[in-house]
Parts: structure tokens; C-alpha cells; sequence
């Protein structure tokens, strides 16, 4: 049985932030996610979880000035010690919210630097740092390829790229986040994709593509792909990481319909 979180940082938009929680909840989710907590105390996040029965089930950590186009400081030579203070503020929320993965943004590098072997030095040596600090609270570390249409000159891409490096952090806690949106994009061929992974991917996350709306358009047939991660007996979540082409839960027929994620 398949397990789906509702993305708050997307969904649900139709209301404040805190009160998105019992939203998901009366729409069916049994998990939630969101890109980032910080703007709010973490008890009050708790508090909302409690109250409706949902599972935290992933955020990110600090990704330095987002508003200001940052995304990520992971390969970021010279902002070590905010990656690392990053960390440990996304530790103290996953400690409190009983959250046991959280995704570390790599970060945009110049695609006409001389020397890009500094940034994968630099992530590969900051992930390698967090997964520690994860590991020692019993929480995986997940890294995610963004697709460059979306994100242009995003560190880490693809996901035959982010595999090369899990190959090169060495932590057992280290897994990849298959964004199918991401992937499609960037790379296609999301079937052989998931078989390939296999147990190195620890959360998968949906939208339709080109549009990046509900997962019951576009060229991505997602229940298929539903069907065949239910034959490979995937315990992870789903994340719905979609902006709805409306009102939220008028587009959520798909998942009323699928009623097959566990209640």
C-alpha cells in the first residue's frame, strides 16, 4: 500500500501555513512535507501534527538566502560553516517533530568556473559531515537532483549523477530523493530509473510534466508507475510536490479515487 504526504509548501495554499495541517488531514493525508519549517517554532509545527494524527515526513535543511535565489549550500566551498550550523538547526526541528529524513539543497555553482571538481569536493565532504551528525538521532540524510529548466545551474541534476556520489559519501544513512518531475526532465526512462535505484532511494516525490500540476496529466503515467512501485513493495512516502491547477482539493480526485495509500 502506497503512502502519500501532502507538500504544505504547495498545497493547501488556500490558507495560512499552521492551518494547512488539518486541511491535509480532512483530505485523506496521513503524512505531510514542506520545504522548509524555520519561520515557525517548531512545538507549534508539533502541535499541529499531534492534533490531526500526521506524520512528518521530510523537510529541508536551511537553504541560505532562498528568497534572494539561494538554493542550497551543500557544494558551497566557502559557506562550510553556515552548511554546518544548518545542520544542527535541522536537527533540533527533526528532533522535535520526530522527522526522520530531511534533504540537504546542494546549492548553484557558475557553470563556466575553471575548477567544478572544488564543489563536488566540497559537497561530497558536507554531506559526509551531516550524515554523521543524522545518523547519531537515527535519521537519513536524502540528497535530490533538481532539473535545470526549473533551477538552472543547480549542483546536482541527475540521478545517475547524485548515485556516483552516494558512491563517494560512503554514509549508510545517505539516500536519494527520485523526484519523478525532476527526472522525467532531465533524464527520462523513470521505470528502468526506479529499478536501477532500487534501495537507494528513501523518498520519491510526483507532478506532472511539463506543468508541474496534479499527476493525472501530462506525459508522465503515473499509474503505472503507482502499480510498479507497489509490485517492488516501496515502503517509502510519496510527496506530492504539485501546485494544484485550482482550488487544492478540487484536484484531488486522483488521489480520492486511488484511496490505496495506508489509512
Amino acid at each position: 500500500m502506497l503512502k502519500f504526504a501532502a507538500n504544505l509548501s504547495m498545497m493547501f495554499t488556500e490558507v495560512p501555513f499552521l492551518e494547512r495541517f488539518e486541511a491535509a488531514s480532512k483530505a485523506g493525508f496521513k503524512g505531510v512535507e514542506y520545504l522548509f519549517p524555520y519561520e515557525f517554532k517548531a512545538n507549534e509545527i508539533q502541535a499541529q501534527l499531534d492534533k490531526y494524527q500526521l506524520t512528518q515526513v521530510l523537510f529541508n535543511m536551511p537553504p541560505g538566502d532562498f528568497a534572494n535565489g539561494e538554493r542550497g549550500l551543500a557544494c558551497l566551498p566557502d559557506r562550510t560553516e553556515e552548511f554546518r550550523d544548518g545542520v544542527e538547526q535541522a536537527l533540533e526541528y527533526a528532533t522535535v517533530l520526530s522527522c526522520a529524513r530531511i534533504h540537504a539543497m546542494a546549492g548553484l555553482i557558475n557553470n563556466n568556473v575553471d575548477n567544478v571538481d572544488i564543489f563536488e569536493k566540497t559537497f561530497v565532504k558536507n554531506i559526509q559531515y551531516a550524515a554523521d551528525k543524522c545518523a547519531s538521532k537515527n535519521i537519513q540524510l536524502l540528497i535530490e537532483p533538481i532539473n535545470h529548466r526549473d533551477m538552472p545551474c543547480y549542483f546536482l541534476s541527475t540521478q545517475k549523477q547524485a548515485e556516483a556520489l552516494l558512491l563517494k559519501i560512503n554514509r549508510p544513512n545517505v539516500f536519494t530523493q527520485l523526484d519523478l518531475y525532476h527526472c522525467q526532465i532531465m533524464e527520462g526512462d523513470l521505470i528502468k530509473t526506479i529499478e536501477r535505484l532500487g534501495d537507494k532511494v528513501a523518498h520519491i516525490q510526483i507532478a506532472s510534466v511539463p506543468k508541474r500540476h496534479e499527476p493525472d496529466e501530462g506525459e508522465i503515467n503515473y499509474p503505472y508507475i503507482f502499480k510498479i512501485l507497489e509490485s517492488r513493495n516501496y515502503a517509502g512516502w510519496i510527496g506530492c510536490e504539485y501546485r494544484p491547477r485550482g482550488e487544492t482539493n478540487a484536484g484531488l480526485g486522483w488521489f480520492k479515487n486511488m484511496r490505496n495509500f495506508k489509512s
